[in-house]
């Protein structure tokens, strides 16, 4: 049994961290810059990113890589270093993390639409996918995360090459943000079904774009499927623009609220998404550890 999968079999709810993207920005990441870079330029902050989310509670961390696939980073100029930053963030989380604290494998979506909606071919998302898993898993993450996806066979096709490279758990989650499904029209229900049918150590939602719809896209995933085990990472809210900065009106109080009701519904790991700091993951892992504590 790997070491993931053990801590997934413990009783109580596992705290994931929270952003990364919006946290960089803050950290002094330019509006517009790729998060990946700055794994090789500046690795002290990626460093103290992770050291934050660790100190706040965090059971596990996420690798600076959500646009860490060959397709993303090209449009970076950066296609050739696919495995020297998959692998130097997935060495740096770890650096963090030591034994007690997971690393996951964070792989986002490649930014191109799959045929016959786009020149994408499968094989080639699938080939993509693996490329990006196999650097990871060198770098001695204890599970891969496919997250933020809106196209189940763009999701299908991370899962095939994360299997391909690797025989790490894997975890998948999708962003429901129009009218209750994904961008493409996928439904939680058919999400939970179809990816819990390939195998996966654990399904649910990201990102988003409020706390309740979230609540609601896990709530039909337990519905349709009593059995899988579920994943939150919701965003702290919707932005709004304060100037020239996004501000995220979600609390840590508001988002250490909501995580008991995520646990009321038996989701086994919870964090943050976009606009979440350690704060909010603090103030979640407090609640959550109370929670368990009087139960």
């Amino acid at each position: 049994m790997t070491k993931f999968k053990d801590r997934l079999s413990q009783a109580h709810i596992l705290i994931a961290d929270g952003a990364t993207g919006t946290m960089l920005q803050q950290m002094g990441l330019p509006p517009g810059a790729a998060p990946e870079r700055w794994t090789l330029e500046n690795p002290d902050t990626i460093r103290s990113l992770h050291r934050g989310y660790v100190e706040a509670g965090a059971d596990m961390i996420l690798t600076n890589t959500f646009g860490g696939s060959r397709l993303r980073l090209e449009m970076e100029g950066l296609g050739e270093r696919v495995r020297e930053i998959n692998l130097t963030a997935a060495r740096l989380a770890r650096e963090i993390a030591g034994d007690e604290v997971l690393v996951l494998g964070d792989i986002g979506p490649t930014g191109q639409l799959i045929a016959p909606l786009g020149t994408l071919t499968y094989e080639q998302a699938v080939s993509v996918f693996a490329e990006q898993a196999a650097a990871l898993a060198e770098g001695g993450v204890d599970a891969i995360l496919i997250e933020t996806m809106s196209d189940l066979n763009e999701a299908k096709a991370a899962v095939e090459g994360a299997r391909q490279a690797t025989d790490l758990p894997i975890l998948v989650t999708m962003s429901f943000d129009t009218h209750g499904r994904t961008m493409m029209g996928v439904k939680p229900a058919d999400a939970a079904r179809e990816l819990w049918a390939l195998g996966v150590d654990a399904v649910g939602a990201n990102c988003g774009r409020t706390l309740s719809e979230n609540l609601e896209a896990i709530r039909q995933m337990r519905e349709a499927l009593p059995e899988a085990t579920l994943m939150a990472k919701p965003n702290a809210g919707l932005p709004r623009m304060d100037g020239v900065e996004s501000v995220y009106d979600v609390t840590p109080e508001i988002m250490a609220d909501y995580a008991r009701k995520f646990s009321d519904l038996g989701v086994k790991i919870f964090g943050g998404c976009c606009g979440s700091t350690p704060d909010h993951i603090k103030a979640t892992s407090l609640a959550l550890r109370s929670q368990h504590s009087d139960a």
